[in-house]
């Protein structure tokens, strides 16, 4: 749950497209135990971490919920924002006390809109987090709640 992320910005976006992006951000602190968002809730928002750590739960009926990954520095925290109805998917808290960049979703949609190449670098880099976290979403959940074998 937390390895290095192959899909950190400084390793996807060029830094023109950092840059610009960068240039929407806000910088916001979370105390720990912060719930910063919660399945089902309009997604409004989204946060590149700068420092600490965020943890991703997906809610699980009748049980605790389920922790999926742990984001860290130059992580995305956030993808639902891109696709409509811009409803989180899954939750997160700070599991530390979290310094990160705030952004503002439909600021940046219209940027998205207006600059065809940085839209499609954007639009890339949220679809490899999205593929990333449903795979480490399904092999956290499988790890929880899939049958046991055990040696006859």
């Amino acid at each position: 749950m937390s390895t290095p992320s192959p899909v950190r910005i400084a390793a996807v976006l060029s830094t023109e497209h950092r840059g610009r992006l960068m240039s929407r951000a806000r910088e916001v602190n979370f105390p720990e135990g912060t719930r910063i968002f919660d399945e089902g809730a309009r997604a409004d928002s989204f946060w590149i971490v700068r420092s600490g750590t965020v943890t991703l739960e997906i809610p699980v009926p009748g049980r605790k919920a389920a922790q999926v990954e742990n984001l860290g520095p130059g992580e995305l925290v956030g993808w639902s924002w891109l696709f409509p109805p811009y409803v989180w998917q899954l939750a997160a808290e700070a599991m530390t006390p979290v310094r990160a960049y705030e952004f503002d979703a439909t600021a940046v949609r219209l940027l998205m809109d207006a600059d065809p190449a940085f839209g499609s670098a954007v639009g890339h880099w949220v679809g490899r987090v999205l593929a990333l976290r449903l795979h480490q979403t399904r092999t956290r959940l499988l790890d929880l709640y899939a049958p046991r074998l055990t040696a006859s």
